[in-house]
Formats: C-alpha cells, sequence, structure tokens
C-alpha cells in the first residue's frame, strides 16, 4: 500500500475535502425529510440527543457562556475551553478586546502573557453553573495533564460533557516527567460522557475506544487557526482520518456492539465540507472558525488557535474572519453570502436528499469519488471575481 517516495521508502496517499466529492444517488428525498439527529451515549441514561450532528470547538474567540447557551438552543452542542480566558479572568471581555485589538507583530507575545494568568478553580464551577441556570446541556473541555482535577470540578458543578482534548492523543503516553493521564481509569470514574481526541488513524482510535469514551475527536492540524501542520510538519488529510477512524469506530462495534462515534474536528468553513465529513463516516462534526464569524462568538469576528499562547512553541494563529451573520444564520439560514459559510444545517439536508439518504448511517455510505477539478471545473469567473466557490 502507497507510492515509492525514494529508495526502501513508500507513503500513503490521502486525501483532504477539495480532492473529493459526493455522487448524487439512484433517489432522492425531501430534504425536510431526513433525520440529522446526533446521539452521544451515556452510561446510566438515555443518549444525550443533539438535533443536529454539528459541535463548537472549545476555542476562546469561539465558545463563552452565552454562546454555549445560544448552540444548545439551538440544537447543536458548544464546548467551553476550561483552560481559557473564561477561566482565568473573572471578566475576560476586557482581555478579549486587546486581544482583538492588538496588532499582527504584537499578537503572539500577547496572547502569551495573557494565558499565563492562573486558572481559577471557582471559575470551572461558575461557568458551568451559568451555562445551566439557562437549562441548557454544559459541555467543557481541558487537556490531558488537568484532566482528573478540571473534570471532577465540572461533574460535580453540573456539566453533562468532558472532552479531554490535545494536539495528539494516546493511550500509550509515555513520560518521566510527568505522570500521564490513565485514560481507561478517567472514563470509568466519570459518571458523564468523556469525549476524547485527537487521533487521525485506525490502530490509535481502537486503542482509545477500549477506555470506554463517549466518542472519539478526529483531526490533527486542520483547523483554520491552527499552525501544527507548518510547525511540526504533522497530520493527515481530513477525508482519510476521517475514513479511517471510522474503520476503527465500525471494527471495534463489530467486536463488542458497542457504537462509539467519531467527530470530525476541523478544516470544516463550509458546508460541502462538513457534508463530505458526514459522509465519509463521521458521526457529528466540531467546527471552530465558520462559528467565530457569528455576532454572538465573543471574538468579534477573530479567531485563535488553542495552542498559540503556548510559552516555548506556538501553534496557531489569530486570523480574521469578520462578523458575517447570527449564529441561527451560521445553522439554519437564510444564507446571505454565497460561499457555503451559513446554512450549515440547510446544506448537510439537501445534499442528503441528493444522494438518497433517510439519516446519518445511510448518508456514510454514499459514494465517494476522488475529484481534485471539483472546485476549478466551470469556475473562472468566480476564481477571477473572487466570489462564490472562487474565495479561498
Amino acid at each position: 500500500m502507497g507510492m515509492w517516495i525514494g529508495r526502501n521508502r513508500k507513503a500513503r496517499v490521502t486525501y483532504g475535502f477539495d480532492e473529493i466529492a459526493l455522487v448524487p444517488g439512484r433517489v432522492t428525498i425531501n430534504p425536510n425529510e431526513v433525520d440529522i439527529t446526533f446521539s452521544l451515549p451515556r452510561k446510566t441514561a438515555e443518549p444525550l440527543e443533539l438535533k443536529i450532528p454539528i459541535l463548537a470547538s472549545a476555542m476562546d474567540g469561539v465558545v463563552d457562556v452565552g454562546f454555549a447557551i445560544a448552540m444548545n438552543k439551538l440544537g447543536g452542542l458548544a464546548v467551553l475551553n476550561l483552560e481559557g480566558v473564561q477561566t482565568r479572568y473573572k471578566n475576560p471581555q476586557e482581555v478579549l478586546q486587546k486581544i482583538v485589538d492588538a496588532s499582527k507583530s504584537e499578537i503572539t507575545a500577547l496572547l502569551q502573557r495573557i494565558y499565563q494568568e492562573p486558572i481559577q478553580q471557582g471559575l470551572i464551577a461558575a461557568r458551568v453553573r451559568q451555562i445551566k441556570d439557562a437549562g441548557v446541556v454544559a459541555a467543557v473541555s481541558s487537556i490531558p495533564q488537568r484532566a482528573v482535577e478540571f473534570g471532577r470540578i465540572a461533574q460535580e458543578a453540573g456539566a453533562d460533557v468532558f472532552v479531554v482534548q490535545s494536539t495528539v492523543s494516546t493511550v500509550r503516553h509515555i513520560s518521566s516527567e510527568y505522570k500521564s493521564l490513565d485514560l481507561g481509569k478517567f472514563c470509568r470514574d466519570m459518571r458523564i460522557p468523556v469525549i476524547v481526541g485527537n487521533t487521525v488513524g485506525y490502530d490509535v482510535t481502537l486503542d482509545i475506544m477500549e477506555c470506554g469514551p463517549a466518542a472519539v475527536l478526529v483531526g490533527v492540524g486542520p483547523g483554520a487557526a491552527c499552525t501544527s501542520r507548518g510547525v511540526l510538519g504533522l497530520g493527515v488529510p481530513q477525508v482519510t482520518a476521517t475514513v479511517d477512524c471510522a474503520a476503527a469506530r465500525d471494527a471495534y462495534f463489530k467486536k463488542t456492539s458497542r457504537y462509539v462515534p467519531i467527530i470530525t474536528d476541523g478544516g470544516m468553513s463550509k458546508g460541502g465540507d462538513v457534508c463530505k465529513a458526514l459522509a465519509c463516516g463521521a458521526d457529528a462534526v466540531m467546527v471552530g472558525s465558520a462559528f467565530a464569524k457569528a455576532h454572538e462568538a465573543p471574538g468579534r469576528g477573530y479567531h485563535w488557535g488553542m495552542a498559540t499562547p503556548h510559552a516555548n512553541l506556538p501553534r496557531g494563529t489569530r486570523i480574521k474572519v469578520g462578523a458575517t451573520g447570527s449564529l441561527k444564520q451560521i445553522l439554519f439560514g437564510p444564507a446571505e453570502v454565497d460561499d457555503g459559510s451559513q446554512n450549515l444545517v440547510g446544506a448537510i439536508t439537501t445534499c442528503m436528499g441528493n444522494v438518497g439518504a433517510r439519516n446519518l448511517p445511510e448518508f456514510q455510505q454514499a459514494e465517494i469519488i476522488i475529484a481534485p477539478s471539483i472546485r476549478t471545473e466551470g469556475k473562472l469567473f468566480q476564481t477571477v471575481q473572487n466570489v462564490g466557490m472562487g474565495t479561498s
């Protein structure tokens, strides 16, 4: 498997969203009659049902308490970063304004200083309670090193979902400097669903699923504000990563009869990307930059990577995405832009109708073709005028 790249060395050919297309089906369905619900398994209760299979990334420019409440009321789920400005500062609005106002040359150093402020455990519980007081689902995130500590606090405060997230997640993490998270024990000890990420491989996904998480996040470095692929040279394009991890999910289900959803995380800024991720096998998607454009997003039209403030090796940047519409517009329309960044749900249901898929499992069986010209074929005028599919 793979192609020769030199003497005695092969490399696999992999694919991203711009290199594939979905084929229309023999039967079409009314988009209003397809089922796009997403179920997250829970240990001692019925699955957590989301009306739409979309999560908002745990990034400070995307999710705060208000955004989390709004997102859940619209049927999705937004994840609050427990290691961001919301838990380091009692009044984060002033800090967010400084990030927005900073020049390009000073932004990374400013973020490094801002994120040196200690996390206040009291604010972790307070933010969770603020979300729960609105009568919605509370989902929060931390890195593995703080998961045990923060997971306990968040769970006791009423959190419904806990996400353990790092650039690359494995079960066998080797370190002599600090104690690694026992992922299996953590998943067993937590009463609420635990989502684990991120990964891109078949074998490591199987390893993680053996630990008992409720779902697995897929994607290393594809985010709009992430620079890991440039800084580290690390990553797998999202189409191949999703297909490989979906194969692991299906193999694990066949072996254990336990279905562990996979959530493709990052690299999707338009409806077509989301549709392709779901068709490639994802049960849901996690999106950041598309929601950073919402009027409700705390970044005020700016978006920055989770690893941008890293003290020694920043792996993200701040980008300007602009505030283009309301969260409701981005999810459900009506779209006022022509680039596919609004009405993501409408894109999903319309695409499912056109391939003849009544639900997400059927959508995962859609025919996929390798089509590197899919974005450019017949689109010369759009490209020249930088409109529609001609936008970058």
